[in-house]
């Protein structure tokens, strides 16, 4: 089972609409494949749009799952956990799965979901608390960070893949969201912040590059690998929202540029933290998807079944132009060919 986890610290990047159309076109390409995608945002945004979106009562949809008992979201399943922290009880992984298909005839019937919950911050304290409890012969950091790789260990049979949107934070539900994928899709955007961000998620993921040595001995790569865990490889980092009017003399050229040889600097120093080894294959362009965007995900609608023409949103019409539709397609579909 491949495990792939949607991150990036810095928020805006793109992460959960991205998420949204790859899973959704990913599934179409490859009918056979069992998927299980899992929210690890407490703003639960991308169970709201496999749900019906905006305009489709996605937001009421998921507030439905979560009052149901036990919760039928992440939050349900570590609410479980938080009485026994320490050693997985029976868990029964279809008390939290939902199949947005039942709800959302846009979505394919291949994908399951566990849903996102706003209770993860409020967990997160908990969650904080329990992994620096000091227990005679217990790991409780581990304990607690292992939560999804148990929940994930239970259903290994049931899925071929799984895709895990996480929040723009290293919180304590982003770690445990990281330590359980094998994958880490970084998106970025064009521009200084992002360029950072790189910079940031290697420090925070593999502890390299870090202000002071200090703080090595506490990272989240040393205490995995402490314990002889394998560290999340990125695999692909996704140019979002690039305009088509991008060239050579655009003012983002020289971020986009800097990106890149940031990029190969790191794949020279830490070609293991990489599942391929030159820049160019690990890079994705996705253009900016405009009104079309705005339309699928209001709507709660991937691009390769969503109509096209003059099309009602909350009450405004909007029109989708059918050769936009079809670029936003093909974006995408080179993000799922590098999958």
């Amino acid at each position: 089972m491949r495990t792939y986890a949607i991150w990036n610290n810095k928020g805006g990047t793109g992460k959960t609409s991205l998420a949204f159309q790859v899973v959704c076109r990913y599934a179409q390409i490859n009918p056979k494949a069992r998927i299980l995608v899992i929210d690890m945002c407490p703003q639960a945004n991308l169970s709201e749009l496999m749900l019906g979106g905006l305009s489709n009562s996605g937001s009421m949809r998921l507030l439905e799952r979560q009052g149901l008992t036990p919760r039928c979201s992440i939050g349900g399943y570590f609410d479980a956990r938080l009485p026994a922290p320490f050693s997985p009880p029976k868990i029964d992984a279809a008390s939290y799965i939902t199949n947005p298909s039942e709800y959302n005839s846009s979505i394919p019937k291949s994908i399951d979901l566990i849903c996102g919950d706003p209770l993860l911050e409020l967990q997160a304290i908990a969650m904080n608390t329990l992994a620096n409890t000091d227990l005679p012969g217990v790991n409780a950091w581990l304990g607690v960070i292992d939560w999804l790789s148990d929940l994930l260990a239970v259903m290994e049979s049931e899925y071929d893949i799984v895709f895990i949107d996480t929040n723009p934070s290293f919180s304590m539900y982003t770690q445990i969201a990281l330590s359980s994928a094998n994958r880490v899709i970084l998106p970025v955007m064009a521009d200084d912040s992002s360029r950072r961000a790189i910079q940031n998620a290697f420090s925070l993921i593999y502890g390299v590059k870090l202000p002071s040595e200090i703080y090595s001995k506490y990272t989240f790569a040393t205490k995995l690998t402490s314990v002889e865990r394998k560290l999340p490889k990125i695999h692909l980092i996704l140019k979002n929202r690039l305009t088509q009017y991008m060239g050579s003399a655009s003012a983002y050229a020289a971020v986009l540029s800097g990106i890149d040889s940031d990029l190969t600097a790191l794949i020279k120093s830490y070609p293991k933290h990489f599942t391929f080894s030159k820049t160019a294959n690990g890079i994705v362009e996705v253009r900016d998807f405009g009104t079309t965007g705005v339309v699928a995900f209001a709507r709660g609608c991937p691009f390769s079944v969503m109509q096209t023409g003059k099309l009602q949103i909350s009450g405004h019409r909007v029109q989708v132009k059918p050769e936009y539709r079809i670029q936003a397609i093909e974006a995408i579909d080179k993000v799922v060919s590098k999958l």
